[in-house]
């Protein structure tokens, strides 16, 4: 069985990219353009018509199909399509991985050391702990936002999470409400660069840039080089797969941030 141990290069890995795919900025804005492009060239007055109409069938016990039709004929959207429909139905949101009773599996002298970090810090800072853990854009693997999520919780931190698929405009007006201590981002998409830089933004538009940001991800260590110029406390990748160790790091981005002293290694 081994005696033929010559393969042919993997594909995924033969080009200069590690078989890491980003996302080119370009394309982003050139969708944009065509797709304004695109409401720019339509019967503005049918669009409307239609969006009407479908308000007032999807309001009704009526058919949408349709009025779903009649706005496809009219050049809808499917986002406006679908926004009408949101505004009337809602919305759905899955049920999160972290919907579960909090457990003591894990419970070792590490982690108890953690929880008494975690607890001290928060009597220094005058309230327990606060971390937000938001998925932004359309990346839907949430098994390691989760797991960071449910992991924190259990070394005494309060956590928000609100599942995945948001704008980094949701994750900074909930960031700002819920008055966290810090703020993690888990991006897998290859967009982490354009959705950390506007992130970012946001946060420093709101006066929020003393609230250290972390990142998770697939990031390449150049992209993760990019990243702590803009200012991101701290990057993780599979190969961080010591969770006590990030839970510790949390901790310890959070003392600087505040000025206190930080914590040394974990035993």
């Amino acid at each position: 069985i081994n005696s033929f141990t010559e393969t042919a290069e993997s594909p995924l890995t033969a080009g200069g990219d590690s078989g890491i795919m980003k996302v080119d900025p370009a394309a982003e804005r050139e969708q944009i353009e065509r797709l304004n492009a695109f409401r720019a060239a339509r019967n503005a007055a049918e669009v409307e018509a239609a969006l009407n109409n479908l308000k007032d069938i999807a309001s009704s016990s009526e058919n949408i199909m349709p009025a779903s039709i009649r706005c496809a004929h009219a050049g809808v959207t499917t986002g406006e399509w679908s926004r009408v429909l949101r505004d009337i139905f809602g919305e759905y949101r899955a049920p999160t991985g972290i919907d579960i009773a909090a457990l003591n599996l894990a419970a070792s002298d590490t982690v108890d050391s953690l929880r008494e970090r975690t607890r001290k810090t928060g009597e220094e800072l005058g309230r327990p702990l606060k971390i937000l853990v938001g998925k932004p854009g359309l990346d839907g693997h949430s098994n390691g936002a989760e797991q960071i999520a449910v992991k924190a919780r259990d070394v005494g931190f309060e956590v928000v999470y609100e599942g995945i698929r948001l704008t980094p405009e949701q994750i900074v007006k909930a960031a700002e409400e819920e008055g966290v201590h810090l703020i993690g981002l888990s991006v897998l998409s290859g967009s982490h660069l354009e959705l950390v830089e506007d992130a970012m933004s946001r946060l420093g538009e709101l006066g929020l840039s003393e609230v250290p940001v972390i990142v998770g991800g697939i990031v390449p260590p150049e992209d993760e080089a990019n990243l702590k110029t803009r200012g991101i406390a701290a990057v993780y990748t599979p190969k961080d797969s010591d969770m006590n160790l990030i839970m510790a790091d949390l901790v310890n981005i959070i003392r600087e941030s505040n000025g206190l002293e930080r914590y040394g290694a974990l035993h």
